[in-house]
């Protein structure tokens, strides 16, 4: 990669950038090299062949010091992001207003158990059930670009639940288990909590499937799209559940609302079959 032309100078800027919240002056020469591997045409991003491209003369010695870096890095995850936030959400709100708030998984095949939050879980990348890595993220976007905000690793309950595997992973002892949906949560009240520039909420139907989920969406204020499954029961227009039996004083009082053929919810797809066409409209996206 030519560091001296324009895109070159832009990727120093963007590194010093980075640096400037790194934390301790020994991490920057090996944030710069790390982030130059990202770069630069390597089939593998893992930490050995990153130190084979950018310096081919010691790659036993980089390999040690990338190595380092990303095992025992001590910065601030927030301060990073927030700092790659100041530089890059102006360059892409020049090309329009955000439109959209993106919540997503993203998957990492793995092999063995070592690495933190490995499991045999659904792999967006394979299709499939696989071993891998899951991480939750809010991304904002516009037509032009989009930018993670906000992004954090799932850990399954088999990690949450075996204290040894996570003291020799470096897993911290305050760390709960936490749902994708409630890691969403967390990142969108973030977001709100930051001020950063609002734009419909966009999820998939792992996270729109899910009531709780898009009913606290709407308290947060938020305008949402998102996918559901065929089987989700939804209240028809007029319809609604019956009140609870009136308590007669006895016991503790009845809280569930009560349902009969007449008052009972239906999946969304028979619904949906069942509206005229007069209640349909299309609506582009873009």
């Amino acid at each position: 990669m030519d560091l001296s032309d324009s895109s070159g100078l832009r990727f120093e800027s963007y590194v010093d950038g980075l640096a400037s919240v790194i934390g301790h002056k020994d991490r920057e020469g090996p944030l710069r090299d790390y982030c130059l591997g990202l770069m630069l045409p390597c089939e593998r991003k893992s930490v050995e062949p990153l130190a084979a491209v950018t310096v081919a003369a010691r790659v036993a010695a980089q390999h040690q010091s990338l190595l380092h870096f990303v095992g025992a890095g001590g910065w601030s995850d927030e301060r990073v992001l927030a700092k790659v936030r100041e530089m890059v959400l102006p360059a892409i709100e020049r090309h329009g207003a955000i439109s959209a708030w993106i919540i997503d998984d993203t998957s990492f095949p793995k092999q063995g158990r070592h690495s933190v939050g490995v499991a045999r879980q659904y792999c967006g990348q394979l299709g499939k059930q696989n071993n891998c890595q899951v991480a939750v993220s809010l991304s904002l976007a516009n037509h032009h670009a989009s930018l993670p905000v906000a992004y954090r690793m799932y850990l399954p309950q088999e990690w949450t639940d075996d204290p040894a595997r996570r003291r020799k992973a470096g897993v911290p002892e305050d760390l709960v288990l936490k749902t994708k949906p409630e890691i969403a949560l967390e990142q969108l009240r973030f977001a709100c909590a930051t001020g950063l520039p609002r734009g419909v909420a966009l999820l998939d139907a792992g996270y729109g499937n899910n009531s709780a989920l898009r009913a606290d969406i709407t308290a947060l204020g938020l305008t949402y799209a998102a996918g559901i499954l065929s089987t989700t029961t939804v209240w028809a227009q007029g319809a609604r559940p019956l009140p609870a039996k009136p308590w007669s004083g006895r016991g503790r009082p009845p809280k569930l609302m009560r349902r009969d053929d007449k008052h009972r919810p239906i999946a969304v797809k028979a619904l949906a079959l069942g509206l005229p066409k007069r209640a349909w409209r299309t609506i582009e996206w873009r």
